[in-house]
């Protein structure tokens, strides 16, 4: 075994696989001798160092299980539906989830809502944040599952720990007391501590009534809806126009 393979191996053994790839890149195409020693070096260590990033956002992505596969370049201005884009450009910084700040993002059915928090999420996951994608009626229910099987503690500790929680069609029903409470509860965990983004149909002056009990609605509110970042879009479904095209 020649010294460039004992060198790839060992690579190997500590998981240095961006470095096995430009190494072996190198040495198989010649382009060894266009490097001094510093600049293979260094060469070999940002492949390592993307390699990493990659296959971190690969993981971050596939665990935040978004709605659409969508990225913020992908987010179309040209629509007439009341996106701010300095508003997004600030929010794609995600310097509002390192502040532990949230977002309500509202309009009517079709409007791209989704696609715009997915789009939001999958920033935030390239900057290195952990995102949990969920619909409000399956989140409730997988809760609620793990009351019956005794996780729903380590469950909510899942959530508490996730940088940044999007909760899509939120208002679909009226909550129940069980989702309302769950709700708060989730709620007083990320506060001030974690970041949340509300997608919904309803406006939020309508958010009151679809909570229920108007103690609870005022402790949800309250946390939320002050101090948050509002994107409401408006105008015609966006699907419909796409599919008229």
């Amino acid at each position: 075994m020649n010294n460039n393979q004992a060198t790839l191996r060992k690579l190997e053994q500590m998981k240095f696989y961006g470095m096995v790839r430009a190494f072996t890149h190198t040495m198989e195409t010649g382009v060894k001798h266009q490097f001094t020693a510093d600049e293979l070096v260094t060469h070999l260590v940002d492949a390592e160092w993307d390699d990493r990033y990659n296959r971190k956002l690969a993981r971050l992505v596939k665990n935040a299980r978004f709605r659409y596969k969508a990225s913020f370049e992908e987010i179309d201005f040209t629509l007439n539906r009341n996106v701010d884009k300095n508003q997004l450009l600030r929010l794609a910084t995600c310097q509002w989830i390192e502040s532990h700040q949230d977002c309500i993002l509202t309009g009517p059915t079709g409007a791209g809502k989704s696609f715009i928090a997915s789009a939001l999420g999958y920033q935030a996951c390239m900057y290195g944040f952990k995102v949990s994608y969920w619909s409000c009626a399956k989140l409730f229910a997988q809760l609620k599952l793990s009351r019956a099987d005794g996780s729903y503690l380590k469950e909510l500790t899942r959530i508490q720990k996730t940088d940044l929680i999007i909760l899509d069609d939120f208002g679909l029903a009226p909550l129940d007391t069980y989702s309302r409470l769950t709700l708060l509860e989730i709620l007083e965990d990320r506060h001030g501590r974690k970041s949340s983004l509300f997608v919904s149909q309803l406006p939020v002056n309508n958010w009151h009534d679809v909570i229920g009990d108007a103690t609870i609605a005022d402790a949800i509110c309250d946390r939320l809806i002050h101090t948050a970042h509002r994107i409401e879009l408006k105008g015609e479904s966006v699907r419909k126009l796409y599919a008229h095209n």
